[in-house]
């Protein structure tokens, strides 16, 4: 195949309709980032960067979506062995010198010419190599020993997070444990028992594991006023901004915005309520549902179960995502701070997201023998 024929091919069988969705949502991201600068609704000090940072690694992630669509995720995956140390090793990073602790949480690293969040590209090394450790033993999945190897190499990125205080991140990491396990088929038999002692766990967890302030977090979801300057304040006014937009909004040059923290990260979603109403708020809720049935309708086409597993475990982080951070929004989830995904400003939450579109878009193009673009069958 030569080269030109090759490129056809190529927008021939990629997936527009995924990439589309997802890269609205970063426009839009930007366009919202933007307006919260000239507007000064952040309660810090932001600068134009904020936006111009965001649009700039988007941009960068669209290409490397491309790219990795390209390639076969076979290929893509062999290389596990090389950017699956890399990835625990800058997540190890975050406890040594260069590691910067934001809000309790000690998970960003300082590269110097760059400021990372490691756990966000340990989502996607571990939902690739789970894939693979899923792949491997097939069948044989409900053989104890199987299920305790899985169960291993799930604990051991989640504990990397923990460790870090990053609460929100492992309970992601959990989620898409659970999903794709259920995905490949684990038996009730395992399933129901753990159903059954979570209660005793939960009860276990909330007495002898947390902390007063990582309680306190849920306590104030039934009474804003047991911390009213503190998480309770977030609750509050986040609702209050949601819901001042009413059904239309006041746009995106009001006089006057309710003043919410984070709101350019974990809580952009109501400065959606505010500058675009319930029908902004819908729109945007409409599109990630879409985004998320759309990548599971590609791993029911997936040509093996590889390219269903890495379909399944991007769905998992993307919809867990959207789940938590909305319910942190409306007050029924408590505040753990998980951003929205291609919304919240980020630039190692855009690349990890893209790099699982990426890989979705690779599993949908290649999920035919015909459907290879650059190289011949094998």
């Amino acid at each position: 195949m030569d080269l030109l024929g090759g490129i056809r091919n190529y927008f021939k069988k990629i997936d527009k309709i995924l990439f589309i969705a997802a890269a609205a949502l970063s426009v839009f991201s930007v366009v919202l980032l933007r307006s919260i600068v000239i507007n000064g609704v952040s309660t810090v000090a932001v600068t134009s960067s904020l936006y111009k940072t965001q649009a700039l690694v988007t941009v960068a992630s669209w290409v490397i979506a491309f790219i990795l669509c390209a390639i076969d995720y076979k290929y893509i995956l062999r290389l596990a062995v090389v950017y699956a140390p890399v990835a625990i090793g800058l997540s190890l990073l975050v406890f040594t010198s260069l590691g910067i602790e934001i809000a309790d949480d000690r998970a960003w690293v300082d590269l110097g010419f760059i400021t990372i969040q490691p756990s966000e590209l340990l989502k996607i090394t571990f939902i690739t190599t789970f894939a693979l450790h899923l792949s491997a033993v097939g069948e044989k999945i409900n053989n104890i020993l199987h299920v305790l190897l899985l169960a291993i190499h799930a604990a051991i990125p989640t504990g990397i997070v923990l460790l870090q205080g990053d609460d929100g991140t492992a309970c992601v990491f959990i989620a898409i444990f659970v999903i794709m396990m259920f995905s490949a088929g684990i038996s009730w038999g395992y399933i129901l028992p753990c159903v059954a002692i979570l209660p005793v766990g939960i009860w276990f967890v909330w007495n002898y594991v947390m902390k007063d302030f990582q309680k306190t977090r849920f306590l104030v979801l039934a009474d804003e006023n047991l911390d009213p300057l503190g998480i309770g304040y977030h609750q509050r006014v986040s609702k209050l901004a949601l819901g001042s937009g009413q059904l239309w909004g006041k746009g995106l040059h009001a006089e006057e915005y309710v003043k919410v923290p984070e709101v350019a990260n974990d809580f952009i979603f109501t400065y959606v309520g505010q500058c675009f109403g319930f029908v902004g708020c819908a729109a945007v809720m409409a599109v990630l549902l879409f985004l998320c049935i759309k990548v599971l309708i590609n791993s029911r086409s997936a040509r093996d179960p590889l390219g269903r597993y890495i379909c399944v475990g991007v769905f998992a982080m993307i919809f867990v995502h959207c789940l938590l951070n909305l319910g942190m929004v409306f007050g029924r989830f408590p505040v753990i701070g998980v951003p929205l995904p291609f919304m919240s400003q980020g630039g190692t939450s855009v690349l990890s997201l893209y790099l699982g579109i990426g890989l979705v878009m690779s599993t949908f193009s290649h999920s035919e023998k015909r459907h290879k673009v650059f190289y011949d069958d094998d």
